[in-house]
């Protein structure tokens, strides 16, 4: 047999025709690194991703006393300790308001993720994952996935104002729309391409004909609307061409069971149980190429969680319950973000599961796990809790905390969208507005 790679078929002769079988994704396909392949010089694609929690940390729970990568785990983040040298800790990086009034729990989750303060939901600029997605999510089904694992259809996932895209609640949904109709396994030795996604392809085509003349009858608000229209028109076609398309074979992959049927709803227990399931859904499609880009939402950002029964919520315990004389902060406030960080830990220990080339999915990753605010309390923009997880192919170096003494959360930002090949000098606006990347994160 001639030299293996990538595009070796095996032949043979069925009832008198030709057929031929397409390889899996084989270790011989690799580099030495594990990282390209072999034949090709192509490298397993990097992922990027959000993940966040609502109403903010206990400082003294959460806050390394140390920085650099000699630092002790405090309390909240022990659970973490497996995967110390695989995050990054960034903590006293600011939300700058200039003035704007601050929104409790959506102007800081949005002016981190937009580089723009706003007042309240209408978004002035594309979240950083959209950003990110339009550049590296072309080639899958999915240009994102969006998840809320506590019940809420909240997504802080933003085109533009009015437009997130929409989260996923239930894991049994997440399930049906990854792996249900439409999926095809791409370790499958038999490909259809579906008939009405043919269609569907050809009459999209027909209509975007008629788009120049449209758009020179319009006014210019009409003309905004349906660029955004056009946009996720095209985006549909990028997808349904790829449906028509035999998927890549991927290394190590196996069908997905379907989840149990379990109650997704806001209390802790039940949020946990649920995220740990749709989190193994994600893992599962990110592995297969299905989306490169997802945004998780544990809890609402003025989150709803609350103890089995209790009516009360997170978010409302962070004003009205009274700090320990003792411990000197809130008890029960502490107890649910102690929760968050092992509902962290359990989604990195599903993306960590999963073989990839000479490592795991989680070193071709690249996530922010942020909040919302600091304080719940006080609804605090500055210091807004921030990790980073996985070394984006080699691209990103972690294993340390950071203090950001003060300075723009687009800092962060600008230096996430240049790791994931972004063109991008700056990033922000006014006081947020930087070139200043963060050169600890960068390899």
């Amino acid at each position: 047999m001639s030299k293996i790679n990538r595009r070796t078929v095996l032949r043979g002769i069925l009832q008198g025709s030709a057929v031929g079988v397409a390889l899996p994704l084989l270790n011989c396909f690799l580099t030495d690194s594990g990282r390209a392949l072999a034949a090709t010089g192509q490298r397993i694609p990097v992922r990027f991703g959000t993940w966040i929690w609502g109403c903010g940390f206990i400082p003294e729970k959460w806050v390394p006393t140390a920085t650099g990568a000699s630092f002790a785990m405090p309390e909240d983040l022990q659970p973490l300790e497996p995967y110390r040298n695989k995050l990054a800790i960034l903590s006293g990086f600011d939300v700058k308001l200039d003035g704007v009034p601050n929104k409790p729990h959506i102007t800081g989750c949005l002016g981190l993720r937009t580089g723009v303060p706003v007042p309240n939901e209408s978004v002035k600029a594309p979240t950083l994952d959209v950003i990110i997605g339009d550049e590296i999510g072309k080639n899958t089904r999915f240009r994102s996935l969006e998840i809320s694992t506590s019940g809420t259809e909240r997504s802080y996932s933003y085109r533009a104002a009015g437009s997130p895209n929409p989260s996923e609640v239930s894991p049994m949904a997440l399930y049906q729309r990854i792996f249900g109709p439409g999926f095809q396994d791409p370790n499958s030795v038999d490909f259809k391409p579906d008939p009405s996604t043919m269609v569907r392809q050809s009459v999209l085509s027909a209509v975007q004909q008629d788009r120049q003349r449209l758009m020179r009858e319009v006014g210019v608000d009409d003309r905004r609307r349906l660029d955004e229209y056009f946009t996720s028109i095209r985006q549909l076609e990028e997808q349904l061409a790829l449906q028509l398309q035999p998927p890549a074979p991927v290394q190590n992959f196996t069908m997905p069971k379907a989840p149990p049927n379990v109650p997704f709803d806001s209390e802790m227990d039940n949020v946990l149980i649920t995220h740990k399931l749709m989190a193994g859904l994600l893992a599962k499609a990110l592995q297969c190429n299905q989306t490169r880009v997802f945004n998780l939402l544990l809890s609402d950002t003025a989150s709803n969680l609350r103890r089995k029964g209790s009516t009360t919520t997170h978010h409302t315990l962070t004003h009205e319950e009274p700090t320990d004389p003792q411990l000197g902060y809130q008890k029960e406030h502490a107890w649910f973000a102690t929760r968050s960080m092992v509902a962290w830990r359990d989604f990195l220990d599903e993306v960590a599961a999963i073989p990839e080339g000479d490592g795991t999915l989680l070193d071709n990753c690249l996530i922010l796990a942020h909040s919302d605010c600091s304080i719940a309390k006080a609804h605090a923009v500055e210091g807004i809790p921030m990790m980073i997880a996985g070394n984006a192919g080699g691209k990103i170096r972690t294993g340390f905390h950071l203090a950001g003494n003060a300075d723009p959360v687009t800092r962060v930002g600008l230096t996430l969208q240049q790791a994931m090949g972004l063109q991008v000098e700056r990033w922000g606006v006014m006081s947020m507005e930087t070139n200043r990347t963060v050169p600890e994160l960068l390899a």
